[in-house]
């Protein structure tokens, strides 16, 4: 490389965003999935098939949920810090309006159990961030504080 030719610099906030994703993405996966099992299990005692399958449903919208803001963190890490923050946002009014899409799509859907469905998502999605939470709070970011 000469003299002349630009130097790409490395992004500082990539590597801390890429490391609190990877902390974020192990815990929730963790965490998650086997609560998800248990919610199906015992729906589909309570409520046989339909809430089998609505569990199964609520636990998929769920995960798919969680996992989609962790992806986003990675794809924006090497971003400049403000579109980061448009990624945030953005991508969670998108991820909002999917989920009230999906479920009003599988209102009249007879073969899922709304509750079943309802009560797995909420259990999924609480605990996954919980889970992100605490792996975040875990994780060594360097911070500077002023003065």
């Amino acid at each position: 490389m000469s003299e002349t030719e630009p130097q790409e610099q490395e992004n500082p906030h990539a590597k801390v965003v890429l490391q609190a994703a990877r902390a974020m993405t192990k815990a929730s996966l963790l965490v998650t999935p086997p609560a998800v099992v248990v919610c199906i299990a015992l729906f589909s005692i309570l409520n046989g098939l339909p809430g089998f399958l609505g569990s199964l449903v609520g636990g998929v919208l769920a995960m798919l949920a969680s996992l989609s803001t962790l992806g986003m963190m990675k794809f924006s890490a090497g971003q400049d810090p403000m579109f980061v923050m448009v990624i945030a946002l953005g991508g969670y009014v998108v991820k909002v309006v999917l989920l009230f899409g999906a479920l009003t799509l599988l209102k009249g859907v007879t073969a899922l159990h709304p509750m079943s469905l309802g009560i797995t998502m909420i259990v999924a999605i609480m605990l996954a961030a919980a889970a992100e939470f605490a792996a975040f709070r875990k994780t060594k970011i360097p911070t500077i504080i002023p003065s």
